[in-house]
């Protein structure tokens, strides 16, 4: 058959819903072992049958993932390609990817082609939900100087998005202060079928952030990717990945009375990175499950890049179709989604076992089992049961530095620091709260624990229980629906008196934007080195990325930040030891405020509902005064400032050829920088506040700029300058080459120690090509594409690496960056690799997927390592320098 028809056509079949007649694709007709298939791997299967034209997606991958029992054992991988029904930027994203549209529209226009051509085809989603730092605690109009701060600080941004919307074609734009990306999503843009087109298929969406896994938790497939290839599907590319195991995750029984959602997922979250799920399908099925609803489900979900896999799925169910009608979902489509569902297969009923796919492997867990959890201090799947954070905090006090550990001497244990604020004397000692943040999408799109929030701080403060004023409280809601519902059930005033005043709808702490503290409390901390904690219902807390004066920090449910809040520190036994006394002097336990699970859902029933959702959605896409009194620009093509600080033109494609380049060897390279295990997206390319002293502050200074006006890393990922300057600028960075963490490093040659970007500014002057010498899982975290745009302006050519996080290997293909992979058990330790070597690798002109390849270092010694190409694709993508450069080259021809 010819390319560009479609040869499953004769399985289009008609189904008619309240009059009107839909096509969709008969998949149970395919094949007999259509029912074995698990229902994630369906709408993979689904978009290669619609989508099959025999040039982008074959034959050949429709019956790959029908053979998935067979295929998904193939230990070195098959490659599939997949078309997500859309895309959903988020605003710290979503700026560059603009930037890069407007830029590539120019590249095509200056090599003699069409920029019109650099248009969106798969319908996009932009939610701006930018966040400033918190200036503001304990306010009564937080929430306002906040939005207008954000204004004031962010408006060429927003205008340049505005110009974006008007620009290309299906992108919709949700204002800023609507709230979080992924809350947004799941409450208002999911629509878990597409009827538009007169074609019934499944909604599936790749987001710019890797917390895109939430929308799992309703029965959407979508996971993240970087904003690179993200850009490459809205221009109509599919997505060639490998084939994934599915583990089926089997939940049964109930939840305690005193158990959350987010001790649910601490749980989850540990037992699944401990049993190694990356690059794996995760889907949950069993009885336990319809215990969840669609929050819980989705607080699992989000969790996902803190396990590892690409997805954690829910099939959709009754309760998803209940929720649908909870949120104002339009009553004709819902009934729409579920005939759909029904005739192909895919709508699920958790306590039907006959249902049940084929699983590459099944673990259980018995829901009974949670106990009330956080997790710390520096990564989000070591959980801890609350019960046991005494022990556990001083027994990482004086363990060795690492990930438990902050190797303090015994004589140091003691150290206590008093200090002076607002008129009266406090004292800080290590476990010391400082911030205490209710905020991120894993937990402000879940109304049981925002409502048990609220329920506890009322019988806080009804006992009299205070929180010291010097610690940094917020409450960022995912949505106007959250603040709304609070309202309705009159928990508001009582949040306010202990501080979790609204400051903004937003990423805030979770990401860095928690503020600064006051100077005081700084000094306090310096003073005697103090390991000061933040506690915060959010996803992350890797080293350097909350604040840098708290060294730990811990995920915790939102009623659990309040009681830590009250305590004052993170050693507190609740057994045992009293949060405070009431008016009578009488102790008051964390057990005497603690709301039961059935109190909260009833709460939950009579205040959350559709209306409320009808009322914030209505009018969602109008957005503030400022937001509409906001004019941009005309045109197809970005009227470039040369004077912004925000908006750059960036140099991606300057030396781009209508021909591809020559392969050439990478001959006598350095070492940029030699890193160790779990080195974050937040260590390369931090999205928090920017140093005073550190190249980008020098960059912005010398413009003209204040520290008042630097704003932050990720409001400026439309300025490469800025963002090449803060490449692997976290304060938390551990290079072998130094004795200390920081943004730092050796320029070989001289032996000078240097900012990171001085040093690649040196060797870029010297001619001299740089690598990097990293561990394992690099690339961790948040699907950040300046992660690898970053290193590719210092001029990093190749990246070795003990092993590699999905979204991040993928991120550096994009940019046209070399992962390479030692052999297993083979480590620079190993391989007895200084860093201090010239390393010299020839790349094959003929290279293919994960060969093997001879790296030589000086002296004559060399070694084998392996091409973490993983499919033909990427050898494509890398041929032309990356994905955005072949798009160029396709949009020539």
């Amino acid at each position: 058959m010819a390319a560009g028809e479609n040869p499953y056509t004769s399985y289009l079949k008609s189904l008619v819903i309240d009059g009107k007649e839909y096509k969709y694709f008969d998949l149970p007709a395919l094949s007999q072992s259509y029912r074995n298939l698990p229902f994630s791997i369906r709408v993979l299967l689904e978009s290669a049958v619609r989508n099959c034209d025999n040039f982008q997606v074959k034959q050949e991958d429709v019956n790959s993932i029908l053979n998935w029992e067979k295929n998904q054992a193939v230990p070195e991988g098959v490659e599939v390609a997949f078309k997500p029904a859309r895309v959903i930027l988020q605003d710290f994203t979503g700026v560059p990817a603009v930037v890069d549209f407007a830029a590539m529209r120019d590249a095509v226009k200056a090599l003699g082609g069409n920029p019109d051509k650099i248009n969106p085809i798969c319908p996009s989603d932009l939610v701006i939900d930018h966040s400033v730092q918190v200036d503001f605690t304990r306010t009564s109009d937080a929430l306002q100087k906040n939005q207008d701060l954000e204004f004031e600080r962010n408006c060429e941004r927003f205008m340049f998005l505005k110009w974006g919307a008007k620009a290309f074609r299906n992108m919709l734009i949700v204002p800023p202060g609507s709230g979080i990306v992924h809350q947004v999503n799941l409450e208002y843009l999911a629509r878990v079928v597409f009827s538009d087109t007169g074609v019934l298929y499944p909604d599936s969406v790749v987001g710019t952030d890797s917390h895109t896994t939430m929308i799992n938790g309703l029965g959407i497939l979508g996971w993240g990717v970087g904003g690179i290839e993200a850009e490459a599907v809205m221009l109509g590319q599919s997505i060639s990945m490998l084939l994934p195991q599915v583990i089926g995750y089997k939940i049964t029984g109930k939840l305690s009375q005193y158990a959350t959602s987010t001790d649910l997922v601490l749980t989850v979250t540990k037992h699944l990175r401990l049993l190694g799920v990356v690059g794996k399908f995760v889907e949950f099925f069993g009885p336990g499950v319809s215990e969840l609803s669609i929050a819980d489900r989705a607080t699992i979900s989000n969790m996902c890049p803190e396990y590892g896999a690409t997805v954690g799925f829910f099939p959709v169910d009754a309760t998803s179709l209940a929720y649908l009608k909870q949120t104002n979902r339009d009553e004709n489509k819902i009934k729409i989604i579920e005939a759909y569902l029904k005739h192909t297969n895919m709508l699920r009923d958790f306590n039907n076992p006959e249902q049940d796919p084929v699983f590459s492997q099944v673990v259980t867990l018995d829901l009974a089992t949670v106990v009330s959890s956080v997790s710390g201090p520096k990564r989000p799947h070591d959980r801890v049961a609350v019960a046991d954070m005494p022990g556990d905090f001083r027994q990482c006090l004086t363990n060795k530095v690492g990930f438990k550990g902050f190797g303090l001497p015994e004589d140091k244990l003691a150290a206590a620091s008093p200090f002076i604020f607002e008129g009266r004397e406090y004292v800080l000692k290590h476990g010391s709260v400082v911030i205490a943040a209710i905020t991120s999408c894993t937990n402000t799109s879940n109304p049981s624990v925002m409502l048990g929030a609220g329920i506890l701080a009322k019988k806080a403060v009804e006992a009299g229980l205070t929180v010291a004023p010097y610690i940094k409280t917020s409450l960022s809601p995912g949505s106007g629906v959250v603040t709304y519902y609070l309202e309705e059930s009159g928990v508001i005033p009582y949040l306010k008196t202990l501080g979790f005043e609204v400051v903004g709808y937003g990423c805030m702490t979770c990401i860095g934007n928690s503020g600064p503290l006051p100077e005081t409390i700084v000094e306090a901390i310096e003073k005697n080195d103090l390991v000061c904690c933040g506690v915060l219902s959010g996803n992350r807390n890797f080293e350097g990325r909350i604040h840098p004066h708290t060294r730990a920090n811990y995920l915790a449910s939102p009623l659990l930040v309040i009681a830590y809040a009250i305590a004052g520190r993170i050693d507190i036994d609740f057994e045992t030891e009293p949060l405070g006394c009431n008016s009578e002097g009488k102790h008051v336990f964390l057990r005497d405020i603690w709301p039961l699970r059935k109190e909260i859902q009833a709460v939950e029933q009579q205040y959350v509902i559709p209306a409320m959702f009808r009322e914030v959605y209505s009018k969602i896409q109008n957005g503030s005064k400022n937001w509409r009194e906001l004019e941009a620009p005309e045109g197809q093509l970005y009227p470039w400032d040369s004077a912004s600080t925000y908006i750059k033109h960036p140099p991606f494609f300057e030396a781009m050829t209508k021909d591809l380049p020559p392969i050439k060897p990478i001959e006598n390279a350095h070492v940029i920088l030699n890193l160790g295990d779990s080195v974050t997206t937040d260590h390369i390319s931090p999205a928090g506040s920017i140093a005073r002293n550190s190249p980008a502050a020098r960059y912005l200074s010398a413009r003209g700029l204040t520290p008042r006006q630097f704003n932050s890393y990720g409001s400026r990922r439309g300025n490469d300058a800025v963002m090449a300057r803060g490449t692997f600028a976290n304060i938390r960075l551990v290079n072998k080459f130094l004795s200390s963490p920081g943004p730092r490093t050796v320029h070989v040659p001289s032996g000078d120690t240097m900012d990171v970007f001085d040093a690649a500014e040196r060797y870029k002057q010297e001619g001299i090509p740089l690598i990097a010498l990293v561990g394992k899982d690099y690339g961790s975290g948040s699907s950040r594409d300046w992660a690898a745009k970053g290193p590719y302006l210092l001029g990093i050519k190749a990246v070795i690496a003990e092993s590699y996080e999905r979204i991040h290997r993928s991120n550096l293909v994009g940019m046209g960056i070399i992962p390479l992979q030692y052999l297993p058990g083979e480590t620079a330790e190993s391989l007895n690799l200084s860093g201090k070597e010239k390393f010299t690798i020839n790349i094959p002109e003929n290279c293919r997927p994960l060969q093997q390849l001879t790296v030589t270092v000086d002296g004559g010694r060399s070694f084998q390592v392996i091409l973490r190409f993983d499919t033909e694709v990427d050898v494509t993508y890398f041929r032309n320098g990356g994905i955005l450069n072949y798009m160029i080259r396709k949009m020539l021809n």
